[in-house]
């Protein structure tokens, strides 16, 4: 019993030696990367829909910006949906009974494809693992669960279900803990004959725009098939140098003629290697013949099998050479695992990864223009505050200088006023005697008397109302003084004040009549004499005495009086011009301290604006970082 070769793996034993654990990997953490970037985004649109929203930070954040993050993270969105159903996927292809099946099967280590003499495989199958513990398939378009039993039913030619035809497609659903292959993410999609059908553009926009390498399985005991050409060669048409293996199958027929073997191997080598050379154009000459194979898969299927169940795997009628040809299987499928993972960590990742780079450079753009948005407006918004600060400030010092200004200055006026009202009226009395030529025609009578009188009182009160220091408005004068009246007595002596009362006899009897007679006498004379001066001449001067010692007496009793309440009103006015001066300063002080606090709520806003853009413009530096170490690990050629 020979040992197992150094390539050979069981199951338990790929593990973390397999290279297709490389996708696995590489889609975890591309995963990852995904969904913190779409929660980046998303948080960003909320930053960015509140700062637009916010009528105190208008023109921060536009409406264009607010849509195209909105925008990023719908496809952020489909992308993350699209790389948690992103697998490897293998299609074989072949002609007829080239033993497509019995490959998948031996890869699988079990029989879960149809496969026998003949045309068996009816129409594509898909493999792929399930978390289940049973084994169950769909059909194209149903989500029903049938048993994996069916299976020869629905896809063997032989026993083919009328209502499926060569293009469609059975999902076969195998436990993951039966073929550790399947637990890599990995899909092996198995084909009807490429000669079975003509509809193969069809079957190529179907199955193979997604997949990640292609399998030619070939049959050694003949040669290429122009079929089989014609048909990579329209899949090279619509992919660009998809990877493709060529798996000489049944290559044990050889073992049957072994003076033939090493011309046969090197004929189905030239020609294999001036397909994907010449013709394909798909790799370069000296890596050709790392994509050919000579394999037995019946062989390797029976072994895996036999081993599966604690038999020695070599056992049974095994043709001479079975170890070499498991070993080249072994490599076929460790070179295949390589160039699977690393293809598909390139072509289902790559392009993703190109676009979440500039989606994460898009958004870290809109935020450092919304940083810079902010800052330029926090700083004209601190300026505009130290201005109104500043105004402020000022409003205040000069409101209490103006305070003590005024009430020095209404203190000051009060007296002025005052001490000119007094000189004024002091000068009026100076200038009364112009108030008094009468003339003699208005003496006729008393009434004429008191006509006149009251025209003069009028032209005193006009000229107190005209004073240039009073202009308290009309009537102010007859509203404040007291109304002056003139008392006309006439200046004749009265007879009966200088004749004794005949009630006193004595006087009689005391003097004699001589000096009655001379008492008589000059009274007489006295009277005829003030008889004769009692003219209009004599009787107009005592009338203007008598009229102005009273106007005289009756306005100086109202001087102080008008004087001061003309002071106290200066006073009230001027105070209650202060008061609205006042008032509208105060209302200016309120209306600048309002704004300086909108300004400070403004600043803050600002102030968070900008940490907050910051954090994002940090996260987002922080996801360029994870997508370019993805890049320089699986994306970038390896060394």
């Amino acid at each position: 019993m020979a040992a197992v070769p150094p390539l050979r793996r069981t199951d338990s034993a790929r593990g973390e030696f397999s290279p297709l654990k490389r996708f696995v990997v590489a889609k975890k953490k591309i995963s990852d990367v995904f969904e913190q970037l779409l929660n980046y985004v998303k948080e960003t649109s909320e930053f960015v829909e509140e700062t637009n929203g916010n009528k105190a930070l208008q023109n921060i954040a536009s409406q264009d910006q607010k849509l195209e993050i909105q925008a990023y993270a719908d496809k952020l969105a489909v992308i993350k949906e699209v790389l948690a159903r992103r697998h490897m996927k293998v299609a074989f292809f072949g002609r007829t009974s080239n033993g497509k099946s019995t490959v998948v099967n031996a890869m699988l280590r079990d029989r879960v494809l149809p496969s026998g003499i003949g045309h068996t495989t009816n129409c594509f199958l898909s493999v792929e693992g399930t978390d289940e513990d049973k084994a169950y398939l769909k059909t194209e378009g149903s989500d029903e669960e049938k048993s994996i039993k069916t299976v020869n039913q629905l896809a063997h030619a032989l026993h083919m279900d009328e209502s499926l035809d060569a293009g469609c497609l059975v999902r076969v659903f195998w436990p993951k803990t039966k073929c550790a292959l399947l637990r890599d993410d990995l899909v092996l999609v198995d084909s009807p004959g490429t000669d079975v059908t003509s509809e193969l553009d069809s079957w190529i926009d179907k199955f193979c725009l997604d997949a990640d390498v292609f399998v030619l399985v070939a049959n050694s005991e003949s040669t290429l098939m122009n079929t089989e050409k014609h048909f990579f060669h329209k899949v090279n048409e619509r992919l660009s140098k998809p990877n493709i293996f060529i798996l000489n199958n049944r290559w044990d027929a050889s073992a049957n003629e072994p003076e033939y073997m090493e011309d046969v191997r090197k004929q189905h080598t030239d020609r294999c290697v001036n397909f994907l050379v010449e013709e394909l154009k798909v790799v370069d000459r000296d890596q050709a013949p790392n994509r050919i194979f000579f394999v037995s898969a019946k062989e390797v299927l029976n072994s895996r099998m036999q081993r599966a169940q604690g038999m020695p795997e070599s056992g049974g009628a095994l043709a001479e050479g079975f170890h070499e040809r498991l070993k080249e299987f072994q490599c076929f499928e460790r070179r295949f695992e390589e160039c699977i993972s690393q293809s598909a960590v390139k072509t289902k990742f790559e392009q993703h990864t190109i676009r979440a780079k500039l989606i994460t450079e898009k958004v870290k753009s809109i935020m450092d223009a919304i940083n810079i948005e902010a800052a330029e407006k926090r700083v004209a918004a601190l300026e505009d505050r130290e201005y109104q600060i500043d105004r402020l400030e000022f409003v205040k010092n000069q409101l209490r200088l103006l305070i003590d200004d005024i009430k020095a200055k209404i203190k000051a006026i009060s007296a002025d006023v005052e001490n000119k009202w007094t000189e004024a009226w002091t000068a009026s009395e100076q200038r009364k005697a112009r108030f008094f030529p009468i003339p003699s025609s208005t003496l006729v009578d008393l009434k004429d008397m008191w006509r006149w009188v009251e025209v003069r009182v009028e032209l005193i009160n006009d000229y107190m109302e005209t004073a240039d220091l009073l202009s308290h408005g009309d009537g102010y004068l007859e509203e404040r003084q007291p109304e002056i009246s003139v008392s006309y007595r006439t200046p004749a002596l009265s007879r009966n004040n200088l004749w004794p009362s005949s009630k006193n006899p004595e006087v009689w009897k005391a003097v004699g009549w001589k000096l009655i007679a001379l008492s008589s006498s000059l009274y007489g004379l006295l009277y005829l004499y003030e008889r004769l001066t009692w003219t209009t001449k004599a009787k107009e001067r005592t009338l203007k005495r008598q009229f102005v010692d009273y106007a005289t007496d009756r306005l100086q009793l109202i001087v102080n009086f008008t004087s001061a309440n003309c002071s106290h009103q200066v006073q009230q006015e001027m105070a209650a011009t202060f008061a609205r001066l006042c008032q509208q300063v105060d209302q200016t002080q309120k209306e600048l301290e309002a704004e300086i606090r909108q300004l400070t709520a403004k600043i803050d806003q600002l102030e968070t604006v900008q940490s907050h853009s910051k954090i994002l413009r940090h996260k987002a530096t922080d996801l360029e970082k994870q997508l370019e170490a993805f890049t320089y690990e699986y994306l970038q050629p390896q060394q």
